[in-house]
Formats: C-alpha cells, structure tokens, sequence
C-alpha cells in the first residue's frame, strides 16, 4: 500500500478533504493490516492549526487501532512546526 500524499495546503480550507482523505487511509491501513498508517508531506507547502489537527486526530484514531502513525518526507517548516508544537513527539518522522 503506497503512503497518503497530502495536498499543498494543509489549512483551514482544505480541512474536510483532507480528514476524509486521512481517515480513509486509516481504514485501508486496517484492512490491509498494516502496522502503520503512511502520510506523504513532501509537496506540503502551508499547513496551519487545522492541518495539524487532522494529523492529531489521524494519529490518535490510529493509536486506538493498534497503528502507529508515519509522516515521510515532511518539509523543513513543517517539521519545525511539529517541533515548535511538541507534536513531533506523536509521531514517526522519517525523512
């Protein structure tokens, strides 16, 4: 199963389409019994609140399903943004 490639703008705007896209993810991680849930960064450009709660919530449905969840190839600011937030502690970065 290939990794979830987020869109450019993870932001308010862009909030519901990506959830959905997230949650989807997750359940085809299920099904697939995967052990981790895969989030592609690499074209992420803008990413605001409403994108790192997506990716809470990703990681917390996941946690309860057993998953561990990934984030590849995240962007210097969205790293340092995971950083600045402490939320880079939730999850597996890999570059």
């Amino acid at each position: 199963m290939h990794p979830l490639v987020a869109p450019a703008r993870l932001t308010s705007d862009h909030r519901l389409e990506f959830r959905r896209a997230v949650l989807e993810a997750l359940e085809e991680s299920i099904r697939a019994r995967m052990t981790a849930v895969e989030i592609d960064l690499s074209i992420v450009t803008e990413m605001d609140a409403s994108g790192l709660g997506v990716l809470v919530l990703l990681q917390k449905r996941a946690r309860e399903k057993g998953l561990r969840t990934r984030l590849l190839y995240a962007p210097t600011p969205v790293s340092e943004m995971l950083h600045v937030t402490r939320l880079d502690t939730l999850f597996e970065i890999s570059r």
